[in-house]
């Protein structure tokens, strides 16, 4: 069973907040408490600010407990004015708090509604696919072996006609072997150093003419395919590239504000805070 008891902040900022006036046709009274009317679409407002687990069960099952909670802060609501609970300390600084959070969930909305657009989305789909047409990726088979000396053997069947895949299925111990050492296609960065070196040094049909060493063992190496990155379509990606600009834009947003702005902060117990020491020049990495 659905519970009744709804978030308490979602239904304080409808109860508080209104909503727009709907005809009545389309936005029907469902209940009454002492008079004052709750309308359908205070009820579908208060699922819209349910967490999201709650919002995806159907509308129809929730709404009774989504009534009944709107009545329980109408009447508590109630209680509290006929003793005088807004005029109270406690009252004011909830108030303000929350009044702090409404404007600036506002701000960031009005912001990010205004920075993000479809011209902007669409700005950063064709940085991002030109990015990926400029990453070249390799399609490699690979012979993984245990020894230099049985490396150089295959090396040297390879020479007198033998078949890549067919040895790879055969003589390759990599977990590659069943589908004749094939490792798809892959760019810089993402095999280790040696056997990416030797990769993109060969051309198209090339194998390696000398045993390349890996910490996995002895490879030898094929290039069956070079290609620019592949870029996805603008509708698998347009959600995620909305999602990340709204996050730049209201970052952005807040770092202005805060550059703009005297900001001084103190410790815990209201102390000042002391200066951080200088940091240290990180040392160099080793060659390998």
């Amino acid at each position: 069973m659905v519970s009744r008891f709804v978030p308490a902040l979602a239904l304080a900022l409808l109860v508080f907040a209104g909503v727009p006036a709907a005809s009545a046709a389309d936005d029907p009274v469902v209940a009454t408490v002492n008079g004052a009317k709750i309308h359908l679409s205070q009820v579908r407002d208060a699922h819209k600010l349910l967490p999201a687990q709650y919002q995806q069960i159907p509308f129809e099952t929730i709404f009774p407990g989504l009534l009944e909670s709107i009545i329980d802060t109408k009447l508590a609501a109630a209680d509290a004015r006929a003793q005088k609970v807004e005029k109270s300390k406690e009252f004011k600084e909830q108030m303000t708090r929350l009044e702090e959070q409404v404007l600036q969930r506002i701000m960031l909305t009005r912001t990010v509604d205004k920075g993000v657009t479809d011209a902007a989305v669409r700005a950063r789909y064709a940085q991002i696919a030109k990015e990926l047409n400029s990453v070249e990726q390799i399609q490699a088979r690979h012979i993984l072996l245990k020894t230099e000396e049985d490396a150089t053997a295959v090396i040297a069947e390879l020479g007198k006609g033998g078949d890549f895949a067919a040895l790879a299925k055969t003589r390759s111990t990599g977990p590659s072997a069943p589908e004749g050492g094939d490792l798809g296609f892959f760019t810089k960065g993402q095999m280790v150093p040696e056997f990416e070196t030797a990769a993109f040094a060969l051309k198209t049909g090339e194998y390696t003419q000398k045993p390349v060493k890996t910490q996995f063992g002895w490879h030898v190496i094929k290039v069956e395919n070079r290609r620019a990155g592949e870029v996805p379509k603008f509708e698998e990606v347009e959600d995620g590239l909305r999602n990340d600009l709204s996050r730049e834009v209201g970052a952005a947003y807040i770092t202005g504000l805060r550059e703009k702005a005297k900001i001084s902060m103190f410790n815990a117990d209201g102390s000042p805070l002391k200066e951080d020491s200088p940091t240290k020049e990180p040392e160099k990495k080793s060659k390998p």
